[in-house]
């Protein structure tokens, strides 16, 4: 919260759903839609695939600290080779 006071352009958010409960995540990920609808930009670091995809507009893929892959989530929820290569367990 105290964050959001200065009224900041970008907010980073590194694993904001990590051991959050699913009611909270769902909050949370409300309260970064209503941020970004107010022209604030969200760099997301997250590996919960399912809010990431609830707030974000692109994805970028990275591996030993390259981008492997950058895509619309749109694009990367249709690419199944990637989603298997760097997204499964």
């Amino acid at each position: 919260a105290r964050t959001l006071m200065g009224n900041p352009y970008l907010v980073l958010l590194d694993e904001p759903s990590e051991g959050v409960a699913p009611v909270i995540v769902e909050q949370m990920a409300n309260m970064i839609l209503e941020l970004k609808a107010q022209g604030v930009s969200i760099l997301l670091s997250e590996q919960n695939m399912h809010f990431a995809e609830l707030v974000s507009d692109r994805a970028y893929v990275l591996e030993k600290g390259q981008i492997r892959y950058q895509a619309s989530m749109a694009e990367l929820a249709a690419n199944d080779e990637v989603r298997r290569a760097y997204l499964s367990v």
